[in-house]
């Protein structure tokens, strides 16, 4: 599981990271349209909001989160059924939904978490890459600014930080703690008879 701040380039990551066959990245649900260029189960599951209330409702997410006025979530069965085939799952997921997924009950999901924030250099360094890439006003810039000065602050709760330098770095260092975690003794099935 992964978080960061918007603008530290998370999502260029797990782009990187999707590439390689041996994670399977957790596609979520949403209920905001679909932008151009966006393929329905590539990027995000497009719900209505009355089928996303009833998957919620039904316990089949395992986090959710408002974010302005539209729902986002994670496909619980989905992210349970690769972990019971031995694949590693790869999720996406903002401060919020990490609590979520971290306080929930699911055996499995416990078992299998690893949970990582990337910690952009500062907030100076944040706003100029905000503004490098030139997709919001200066309004919605301040307001991720003050998000992240929030999330930021949850640091602590995740198993890994990675302090974000350049893209290749972060890659490296992403790619250690998930060849560690592979290596943990109670992740391996050694049968010695």
């Amino acid at each position: 599981m992964v978080s960061a701040p918007s603008g530290t380039g998370k999502t260029t990551l797990c782009t990187h990271v999707r590439q390689t066959p041996d994670l399977i990245y957790s596609v979520s649900c949403t209920t905001r349209a679909i932008r151009p260029g966006e393929k329905d189960g590539v990027d995000y599951f497009f719900l209505s909001r009355a089928e996303f209330e009833k998957r919620m409702k039904a316990g089949q997410m395992l986090e959710t989160a408002d974010v302005y006025g539209e729902y986002y979530g994670t496909p619980k069965e989905l992210v349970l059924e690769h972990l019971a085939a031995g694949r590693d799952v790869l999720l996406d997921i903002d401060v919020q939904g990490a609590r979520q997924i971290r306080a929930s009950q699911e055996v499995k999901i416990k078992a299998a978490l690893a949970d990582i924030f990337i910690m952009p250099p500062d907030l100076g360094e944040l706003k100029r890459r905000l503004e490098g890439r030139g997709t919001e006003s200066a309004k919605q810039i301040a307001t991720r600014i003050e998000a992240a000065d929030g999330e930021m602050a949850d640091w602590k709760s995740y198993r890994y930080t990675i302090l974000s330098s350049s893209m290749e770095e972060d890659l490296i260092k992403f790619r250690a703690i998930i060849r560690a975690e592979r290596y943990l003794s109670r992740r391996l099935d050694l049968h010695h008879g």
